[in-house]
């Protein structure tokens, strides 16, 4: 009986092995599979191909698609919906994946497109480049320095089969958001375009020929070794330390080291003192990490930080979306790497439902995820860095009926973006009305973190720090310009360790020129710089913040009948007599929704009145700057200033108050600080917080 069962066992292991692999496979339950190992013309039932290679995975995800749609046509898509899994490896993208409203799945029913768990699925828009050698050519060697011609390899793109490099173009501050050119990555991470200085800035010794003549003089005489450089640009803060731009160099003067750029000319013209670098010189690659590609020829020089044969190196290549959603609704994507294209990953027009979840989106040419209009549609749980030019845009909604969007950003951690434009570009940018955006972790970034405009969003639970960095006259959180921008509220977020080095410094939220309407409720303000300014505008209110090494905690000016009169004034360069009327703000919906707006016009709007300041701590640092304003149009009530708030843990940043705060006699309400920052759960299966639900905690805290 014994050897019986045992004959079973040995026949039954036999037969195990003898299944293809992929019965056992420990791979996603989907409908559809796509593979680098798959055939388009297999049925995409399997994760694998079969022994005979007769079935097996899709090849590309457009093949997937093709075959829901298929199945939509039919009237054969599961009542539950239906999902495609990528199995792991690294998928060059050549052309943007294409989802439209034939693609849509529906509430009861999502199409999803996933990563297979645990397999790392990247999504590349570009090439891996290979075949790095010596450089053999005299011609290049002699405009390298000497002591790094032996550290320096090339590789020609055009026998790789790269002959579209694209172009380096204008952009910065006010211009338009241009796709980047061809880009360098090596182990995952962006390569340096050979510059000078490598590190920091060189200045403007002059501008003789006056701010907007498009010429300035320099210092020194490193110029005379880019004789043979014919595509020099420049990157600079040329007059404003909050807006920079790149300048490609038409002429260089080295007898009178004068510099002339061509048009456009820096923003703002040229000033003396004002910082650049000049950038895209092989002369110049005299570091590790830096790079440089001669467009004529087609090679591509490098000094690798790591040995080449141990390291892959990738091109971008697509300045198109890498993902483009139009119209298409209840749509999900997930647990995706996307990265390495000239412009940028995700696309999103009109739709409602769709979800990004849980992908990595770095090293693109411009931002990761752009979500323009429709409804509820949301990016959760995303890791997003290395960006050209920004992390997540949200809009949506109507200003003029005040109908929300209900579009959302939850739970992404952002960092390390704005490589190329360094002046708002925001890790989240946020337009329309009734959008939220919370729970997400934003840090390391040269200018601001949240940038917003439109009404009614709500920002809560976000941690951001050590922004700011590069610039100054900049706020963490950033809006301005526009009176009827109302009802945005910023309640239970953590700002922390913001400075900006240049002129004016840093504001962790900022209320620009003449911003109004706003709500600061509940937040944690240290080492903040100047942590809630008001700069001219009314009816914004500040209660129950902590405020701990600020300076201030909290300012108002009255720019508006300063300074800043002349733009503020019916005719002025801010338009804000037109902004009011493109959403008639006297008549309803804004008329009811905000009544002190609908009576701006009786008597100055200049004047920063109706400003609550009441139930905040400030501790360490100073409290309150008035600037040109009277106390009499402000309300300033019940702040706990300069005593003990009694902290659980200040020395380990831990401001929760002891249940003896003083701060509670003055009605202080508790901050729930243990849920602000990252969550664990990342699931965006419920979409989070009803915009009712979010009107009516607005209505709870004075809004």
């Amino acid at each position: 009986m014994r050897y019986r069962i045992y004959i079973v066992l040995v026949l039954s292991v036999v037969m195990l092995l003898a299944l293809p692999k992929s019965t056992f496979a420990a791979v996603c339950k989907a409908d559809f599979y796509v593979s680098l190992l798959g055939n388009d013309s297999w049925s995409g039932k399997l994760p694998e191909p079969n022994r005979q290679r007769t079935d097996g995975p899709f090849k590309r995800l457009e093949r997937a698609r093709d075959a829901i749609r298929k199945l939509k046509e039919t009237g054969e898509l599961p009542a539950g919906g239906v999902t495609v899994c990528m199995r792991g490896g690294v998928y060059s993208m050549t052309r943007t994946f294409e989802l439209t409203a034939q693609d849509s799945g529906t509430a009861d029913a999502l199409v999803v497109y996933k990563g297979c768990k645990g397999e790392e699925v990247r999504l590349v828009g570009g090439k891996r480049i290979e075949g790095f050698t010596r450089i053999d050519d005299p011609g290049v060697l002699g405009r390298l320095d000497e002591a790094c011609k032996d550290k320096i390899l090339q590789v020609n793109l055009r026998h790789q089969g790269i002959t579209d490099f694209g172009e380096l173009k204008p952009r910065g501050f006010g211009r338009p958001m241009y796709a980047a050119a061809l880009e360098l990555f090596f182990a995952d991470k962006p390569m340096q375009l050979a510059r000078w200085p490598n590190r920091g800035w060189a200045k403007i010794a002059a501008v003789p020929a006056g701010k907007q003549a498009g010429r300035f003089t320099y210092e020194g005489d490193r110029p005379k070794k880019w004789a043979a450089a014919d595509d020099i640009w420049l990157h600079g803060y040329w007059t404003q330390d909050w807006a920079d731009s790149y300048e490609k160099v038409k002429s260089i003067n080295i007898e009178s080291k004068e510099i002339i750029t061509h048009e456009p000319h820096g923003i703002y013209g040229y000033t003396a003192g004002k910082r650049y670098y000049a950038l895209n010189i092989l002369e110049e690659l005299d570091g590790s990490g830096e790079w440089y590609l001669d467009r004529k020829s087609g090679v591509l020089y490098f000094w690798p930080p790591a040995p080449v044969h141990e390291v892959k190196a990738f091109v971008s290549i697509l300045e198109e979306p890498m993902v483009s959603m139009q119209d298409v609704s209840y749509v999900r994507l997930e647990g995706f790497t996307l990265e390495c294209t000239r412009g940028s990953g995700i696309e999103m027009f009109g739709g409602t439902g769709n979800v990004i979840a849980d992908c990595v989106l770095r090293n693109t040419g411009n931002v990761a995820i752009n979500i323009n209009g429709g409804t509820k549609n949301g990016v959760v749980g995303c890791e997003i860095y290395e960006t050209g030019d920004g992390g997540i845009g949200l809009s949506g909604g109507d200003r003029k009926k005040l109908t929300p969007a209900g579009n959302y950003a939850r739970n992404n951690h952002i960092y390390n973006y704005s490589r190329w434009v360094r002046t708002y570009r925001a890790a989240i940018r946020v337009s329309g009305v009734g959008n939220h955006v919370a729970h997400n972790l934003i840090h390391d970034a040269p200018h601001t973190g949240i940038l917003f405009g439109g009404n009614d969003h709500l920002f809560e639970f976000n941690e951001v720090y050590n922004v700011c960095c590069e610039t100054g006259d900049v706020g963490a959180f950033y809006t301005g310009r526009n009176w009827t921008t109302r009802g945005n509220v910023i309640r239970y977020n953590y700002f922390h360790d913001i400075h900006g080095p240049y002129t004016h410094g840093a504001m962790a939220v900022y209320l620009d020129d003449a911003a109004s309407g706003a709500t600061i409720f509940g937040n944690v303000f240290y080492k903040a710089s100047r942590a809630a300014f008001i700069g001219g505008g009314r009816d914004n209110l500040v209660e129950n913040n902590i405020f701990i090494d600020c300076e201030p905690a909290v300012h108002i000016d009255a720019r508006g009948l300063g300074w800043a009169k002349k733009y503020i004034a019916k005719e002025g360069g801010w338009h804000m007599y037109r902004k009011l009327e493109e959403v008639n703000f006297d008549k309803p919906p804004y008329s009811t929704r905000y009544p002190k707006l609908a009576n701006i016009l009786q008597g100055d709007p200049a004047v920063p009145k109706g400003n609550v300041i009441r139930r905040n701590i400030c501790y360490g640092g100073r409290w309150l700057d008035l600037q040109g304003v009277d106390k009499s149009i402000v309300t300033i009530q019940d702040n706990l200033i300069e005593i003990n708030p009694c902290f659980v843990d200040p020395d380990n940043m831990d401001f929760q108050l002891k249940d003896n705060s003083p701060a509670y006699k003055l009605g202080f309400k508790r901050i729930p600080m243990e849920k602000i920052g990252l969550i664990k759960d990342s699931s965006s299966r419920s979409e989070g917080m009803s915009i009712s639900k979010c009107v009516q905690n607005k209505l709870q805290i004075g809004q």
